[in-house]
């Protein structure tokens, strides 16, 4: 088994490279890959950088060049349910582009042709995640994820991506990844951590709880792996 565990920035992969410590760095378009050995599985650690395009990159180079059969995505979110708080665990469930609009050809918000609005999870991961809450008393909250190419801090913006795609959070790389990973018929997990509450306060917020929210997703992935792998 190979897998890859991606985030979005530096600080969403800091915490799994300290803990895997012992690792190698490989250079590769214009990226780094950090690849471990791990109690006889590889992995492969790497951060996109923000936004689905490099999102979608990532991914794909993570599965076509490394040869990774499972990723598991760590990062961070903004919450767009008012029972999503600061420091939540949530998985998606299902993701979807609330950027993507070809409303003018009859389509709904979010379509992609020859394709769908939202990328299903994979259920094998979504139940071993919660056997690991479970096993360690923390309440893992499954939801839809939105994603786009937006850092979304406007509270008119923030309840039309809820009521139009029935969305718990929102982030910046998920459903770009999730239509790499099924369109590469690889199995795939989308862990993420509440940093803000998406309003006019979030740029705040965000800079303020992104490192230990995304330290929160990091140590659960790690403990995913470890069942995974077990």
């Amino acid at each position: 088994m190979k897998i890859a565990i991606m985030g979005a920035m530096p600080e969403e992969i800091e915490p799994l490279l300290k803990h895997f410590a012992n690792y190698k760095t490989i250079d590769y378009a214009k990226n780094k890959f950090y690849t471990v050995d791990y109690n006889g599985h590889d992995i492969v650690i790497a951060y996109s950088k923000i936004g689905k395009v490099n999102a979608t990159l990532t991914a794909a180079t993570m599965i076509e060049k490394f040869g990774c059969d499972t990723l598991l995505f760590s990062g961070v979110a903004g919450s767009i349910d008012e029972d999503l708080r600061v420091g939540d665990l949530v998985v998606a469930s299902k993701l979807s582009q609330h950027d993507l609009d070809i409303t003018a050809f009859g389509h709904a918000h979010g379509f992609v042709p020859e394709g769908s609005v939202y990328e299903a999870t994979d259920v094998g991961l979504i139940n071993i995640a919660k056997e690991v809450a479970s096993e360690k008393n923390i309440l893992l909250k499954e939801t839809i994820i939105a994603t786009g190419d937006q850092f979304i801090c406007d509270v008119s913006k923030k309840e039309w991506i809820k009521k139009t795609f029935d969305a718990g959070a929102i982030e910046m790389e998920g459903a770009a990844v999730a239509l790499t990973c099924n369109n590469l018929h690889i199995p795939f997990f989308i862990l993420r951590s509440i940093s803000d509450a998406a309003d006019m306060d979030a740029s705040f917020s965000f800079d303020e709880f992104l490192e230990s929210s995304a330290r929160i997703s990091a140590d659960f992935i790690v403990s995913m792996v470890d069942k995974i792998i077990d």
